[in-house]
């Protein structure tokens, strides 16, 4: 399955001012960078409430899911 690269982009537009600035930042970084993998985990990731994103990038709430800790930890990096 080949994951729409454009339409993940536009997911991380985030309606929660701070997350949608740590996605800028991400974006213009890592995306284009990503493998297949690590976008669908990235796909993945973003099904997710805003507040539980934010959340996990700011460390009030524990990432549960293995596969979506390497994708917090880049939307961490300052």
């Amino acid at each position: 399955m080949t994951i729409d690269r454009g339409r993940v982009r536009w997911q991380c537009r985030r309606a929660l001012l701070e997350l949608d600035l740590v996605f800028a930042r991400f974006l213009d970084r890592h995306f284009d960078r990503l493998s297949d993998d690590q976008l669908a985990d990235l796909d993945d990731l973003l099904r997710c409430d805003d507040y539980d994103i934010w959340g996990m990038v700011n460390g009030s709430k524990p990432c549960e899911e293995q596969r979506w800790k390497e994708m917090i930890a880049l939307l961490r990096e300052p």
